[in-house]
């Protein structure tokens, strides 16, 4: 067996199925090696064989602050994974398997919602009391 094409730090997760969001659920999401090996990805215990990828894209995304960054979602054998993934020249580059290439504006749960207007509630009450 051969070593991986790539390796770079990931959050991933199952939890979001189809949408591409800010949510809880990258919170608690599996943080790991992300593994791109000549066959397949893998991170952790979680390996998908290329042979066996129904659909990949792989998201252009701008966090809230104007960071670049990647979501890679996959799609395989009913299930679908979401990698958050930093800039990189890898990703511009060709990949060992299909992916088509979109950009995309993450939307927000309601959780991701609730703490951001806490987050500005919180700074709004800080700056009314040190007045």
């Amino acid at each position: 067996m051969t070593g991986p094409i790539h390796r770079c730090f990931t959050k991933a997760t199952t939890a979001e199925g189809e949408e591409i969001r800010h949510s809880f659920h990258w919170v608690t999401a599996r943080r790991g090696w992300l593994k791109v090996m000549p066959d397949a990805l893998e991170c952790g215990d979680w390996r998908i064989p290329y042979a066996e990828i129904d659909e990949a894209v792989l998201f252009s995304i701008r966090s809230a602050l104007l960071i670049p960054g990647y979501v890679l979602w996959v799609r395989s054998a009913g299930r679908t994974w979401q990698f958050g993934l930093n800039p990189g020249r890898f990703w511009k580059g060709e990949l060992p398997f299909p992916v088509r290439r979109e950009t995309a504006t993450p939307g927000y749960s309601p959780f991701a919602t609730a703490v951001r207007i806490a987050l500005l509630a919180a700074v709004i009450v800080w700056f009314l009391l040190t007045m």
